[in-house]
């Protein structure tokens, strides 16, 4: 039984690191998709509208929750993992600096693990825990400015990285409410489903370009189906699934991967470089999980 238990451990550890991989590899398909003239907003549309069609007809005959309580948590859900996360994260590099946007969002692991950690004992971290999640977060930092230590005050834009991060933390407490009851297709179909109706009031005020899905070809449709059909649909599944096996705080932590991911595929296919400091930080990064997975063990 023990040896199982650690088989299954290892499918959820490798999983959630190839989830983490997908969602880095993302940056550069959003960069693209923006270079071929769609807005941030108009992707997270797009990408949503393909992932909820797909996981319609398999995701079981129950429409709505038990009850109108557990319902609007699942309004949250697409609220806080969907439109406002996105919403949140994206126009704060428009009204911000990227580094600052960055780094704030780079505190999601840490705050997750706090305000989880307040409402269930059972994924509170000690010492060691807290010491390794600080030392990833210093490896995150040097990864995300790659040798560019630029700190500029734009309050609007750090206010609204900051609320990215909180609504990531949010959709990780909140969804480990709704796992006791539902399961996991039912609760990622209310994710796309309601990131799409909390959406469309700011979609109603700015309009959305439909041509460019018929002009845009090869670049605009392979990366709106990669995005829609495996970091949205499959990733979403699959991240709410190993949420559920591991807990909230110990997935989570593998959000620290992000950055490596992030510059590692930039530097293959935007041409970025990558400087000695951010290789440090990924090596910080590694220990401080190192350190996280100890305290776990413990």
């Amino acid at each position: 039984m023990e040896n199982r238990n650690k088989v299954s451990d290892v499918i959820v550890y490798i999983t959630s690191f190839v989830i983490i991989v997908i969602w880095g590899c993302t940056f550069v398909q959003t960069k693209l998709l923006i270079n071929a003239g769609l807005r941030p907003d108009e992707i997270f549309l797009f990408r949503f509208i393909l992932a909820y069609l797909l996981i319609l007809p398999i995701s079981g005959r129950k429409l709505f929750m038990n009850n109108l309580k557990d319902e609007m948590l699942a309004l949250l859900l697409g609220l806080t993992g969907g439109s406002l996360y996105f919403l949140t994260e994206n126009y704060a590099l428009a009204y911000g600096y990227c580094s600052n946007v960055a780094l704030i969002v780079c505190l999601t692991p840490i705050v997750t693990t706090l305000i989880v950690g307040c409402f269930y004992p059972s994924e509170r971290i000690g010492v060691v825990g807290l010491s390794g999640s600080v030392i990833a977060f210093l490896g995150m930092s040097l990864v995300v400015f790659n040798g560019n230590f630029i700190l500029k005050l734009s309050p609007i834009g750090d206010v609204l990285a900051l609320g990215a991060c909180l609504c990531w933390a949010l959709y990780s407490l909140i969804i480990k409410r709704l796992q006791g009851e539902y399961g996991n297709m039912l609760i990622t179909r209310k994710v796309f489903g309601y990131g799409l109706i909390t959406i469309l009031p700011w979609l109603l005020n700015r309009g959305v370009n439909y041509d460019i899905l018929l002009t845009g070809g090869v670049v605009v449709w392979g990366n709106i189906l990669f995005l829609g059909c495996v970091a949205s649909m499959l990733c979403f599944l699959g991240w709410n699934w190993c949420l559920k096996r591991i807990g909230t705080v110990r997935a989570t932590n593998f959000l620290y991967l992000n950055p490596i991911v992030a510059i590692t595929t930039s530097a293959i296919f935007l041409g970025e470089s990558i400087t000695w400091l951010a290789l440090v930080g990924a090596t910080l990064i590694l220990c401080g999980l190192y350190f996280i997975d100890k305290c776990r063990k413990r």
